[in-house]
């Protein structure tokens, strides 16, 4: 999200009169900026807000509901800040380029998520929309499109004549809506406990501890939730023996030696109880040869370790214990 969509955000977000005044101390390019993006907003989540807020801080500590954007909301805001004549010529140039400008709410969607709504539109659709992008970005998306599409598109692009502005609101207004239900689906299963887990496991160990430690300060079950999804290197203790061994053939014996310099007596035992004597030998006078190591190459060896693990388990190789200790078996 840039810098002008959050300022229009947080405008959104205050009472009209502070939006007003606030408005009213931005340099003169900015104002006919920010209330494009104001006039424009007609879509904003309740996450978008609340994360454009906490990163304002005390700007905006009473938040307040987004009553409404658009063109109408925009044109008080400026009466209000700038007088009834100072907002006029803004407003007027506001309102031509949004009506001069067909699909622009797609330039800020990316050429994937374009392509993915627009593959399987008629070619005089396609047509039409990319008749309405930048040059470079509508050449990023015919290179997407299949070949015998591309060919039926840019014939249609060049013999297309005047559009009736009804076809054109029509088409904009379908694509808008069909994107906006798909991004929301998206974004309410985006984060979450699981994603928590994910980014944590892949930070370093000061890090996610610090973060846990501080979390299970308000919420000791969330944490515990969390701990259950993570795998990190000292879980190695969890492995049962054939998952050990099936580690040992994936990760070689010099990323071994690294890693076990800065591991627990248990973990190295681990390790080395599931190598035959010779190879532990090995192994141990590998690690004896290293000398001193920095933990952050300890640390990074260790987490690629970890990874050769969700590989495994992804794969079905081995199964990984959710939070207990993995029963163990007598053969």
């Amino acid at each position: 999200m840039d810098d002008i969509r959050k300022a229009a955000i947080l405008l959104l977000s205050l009472e009209k009169p502070l939006a007003a005044e606030v408005l009213s101390q931005l340099p003169r390019h900015l104002v006919e900026g920010v209330t494009l993006e104001v006039a424009k907003l007609d879509d904003v989540t309740r996450e978008q807000q609340e994360s454009v807020l906490k990163e304002f801080g005390g700007l905006a500590k009473e938040r307040t509901h987004i009553e409404r954007g658009g063109i109408e909301f925009a044109e008080d805001l400026l009466t209000q800040s700038l007088g009834e004549n100072g907002g006029t010529e803004i407003i007027e140039s506001v309102r031509q380029s949004i009506n001069s400008v067909p699909f622009a709410f797609l330039q800020k969607a990316g050429i994937d998520n374009l392509l993915t709504f627009i593959t399987e539109e008629h070619p005089q659709t396609i047509a039409l929309i990319l008749s309405h992008l930048p040059p470079s970005m509508a050449a990023e998306v015919l290179s997407g499109l299949s070949a015998t599409k591309q060919i039926d598109v840019i014939r249609r692009v060049a013999t297309m004549e005047t559009t009736s502005p009804e076809v054109i609101n029509d088409v904009e207004s379908s694509l808008r809506t069909r994107m906006n239900s798909s991004f929301n689906q998206q974004a309410e299963k985006a984060g979450g406990v699981p994603m928590v887990a994910e980014i944590l496991n892949v930070t370093d160990r000061m890090t996610n501890k610090g973060i846990l430690e501080s979390l299970e300060e308000e919420d000791s079950d969330l944490v515990d939730e969390i701990r259950r999804l993570m795998f990190v290197f000292d879980d190695l203790l969890k492995l049962d023996s054939k998952a050990i061994q099936a580690l040992l053939k994936e990760v070689d014996n010099s990323q071994w030696a690294v890693a076990l310099k800065g591991a627990s007596e248990e973990i190295k035992q681990k390790v080395l109880g599931n190598l035959s004597q010779r190879a532990a030998e090995r192994l141990n006078e590998e690690m004896g040869y290293l000398g001193p190591v920095k933990v952050s190459e300890v640390e990074a060896v260790q987490q690629q370790i970890v990874d050769a693990v969700r590989r495994l388990e992804d794969s079905g190789e081995i199964e990984v214990a959710g939070g207990a200790e993995t029963e163990q078996y007598i053969s």
